[in-house]
């Protein structure tokens, strides 16, 4: 199977061919994988090198003149070091993009945490109207990639290396993967497996959710009506980003929310992403810890 980011160049590619609006801004990462639509699109494939502030103000740039930039880079170098530049480039002025990263909380342990991004969502939260895509296989994010690409949106499309075994359908707001009455468990993008294998034989159900922001308020109040009000986010970045959204969503419901994902203490070993996985709790063994002592099961 390929990898969501062999799907983003591949996708994008194509969309270059169709779109003229389209235009791809990068920073040597993933130069590679365009040289052909480089070669067949020279004025809407742009490397910028490794300028990260400026991969940004140029996408903002397009933007003003009415193009669609799509702006990739490891997620570090996307959201993190030229933020400043999403404030005013994109939200100050009035103008939107589709950020589409690699990298993700941790897929390339070697490169050290610099190369790691656990809180790029919790601080795309500061910004306002950013739609949030996480998705949990290539297909997903194929989809996910052309509504971006298709819209006049703020979109960041966060691509990581780890992946479901199979798709799920491509909605609005949370799924329903399995239903129970002890607790609902919200799995997002490629946790759902972890997710589903560390709650096996729980009576709770499992929502599944690729697009995170806009917050699906309206679909953890169904879940919540049919089981008990306690609710476990599992993301794969910051601990804790999306508590405040779910508290918000059920403030007029006495309920409990854990939220599991990344911790603020950094690990400072190399390792694989199964061992980044495992030094988080968030293998299936450590989460079914975790969600029986949350849950009282």
């Amino acid at each position: 199977m390929d990898t969501m980011r062999d799907r983003f160049i591949a996708t994008t590619s194509r969309l270059l061919d169709e779109d003229p609006r389209l235009a791809v801004v990068l920073a040597e990462i993933s130069r590679d994988g365009f040289r052909e639509a480089e070669r067949r699109h020279p004025d809407r494939v742009i490397n910028v090198g490794i300028r990260e502030q400026l991969l940004i103000g140029a996408g903002g740039g397009l933007a003003l003149t009415g193009m669609r930039p799509v702006m990739h880079t490891f997620a570090s170098f996307l959201v993190e070091r030229p933020f400043e530049q999403l404030k005013l480039d994109f939200g100050h002025q009035g103008v939107t993009g589709v950020l589409v990263s690699a990298g993700g909380s941790y897929d390339w342990p070697a490169g050290g945490f610099t190369h790691m991004s656990p809180g790029d969502v919790a601080l795309l939260d500061t910004l306002d109207g950013w739609t949030v895509h996480v998705p949990g296989h290539p297909d997903e994010a194929e989809e996910l990639l052309r509504q971006a690409v298709r819209s006049d949106d703020s979109v960041y499309v966060r691509l990581s290396a780890q992946s479901n075994a199979a798709p799920r359908p491509v909605t609005a707001g949370f799924s329903t993967v399995r239903e129970g009455g002890d607790g609902v468990v919200v799995a997002v993008g490629p946790l759902l497996d972890d997710v589903l294998a560390a709650t096996e034989g729980l009576d709770v159900t499992v929502l599944y959710a690729h697009t995170v922001r806009p917050f699906d308020a309206d679909g953890l109040r169904r879940a919540v009506a049919g089981a008990r009000p306690d609710v476990v986010l599992v993301e794969p970045y910051l601990a804790g980003t999306s508590t405040a959204a779910a508290n918000d969503a059920l403030t007029e419901l006495p309920h409990r929310v854990l939220g599991l994902g990344v911790a603020r203490r950094e690990l400072r070993t190399y390792g694989s992403i199964e061992e980044h996985l495992a030094g988080q709790g968030l293998d299936p063994a450590g989460l079914r810890k975790r969600i029986r002592a949350f849950l009282g099961r």
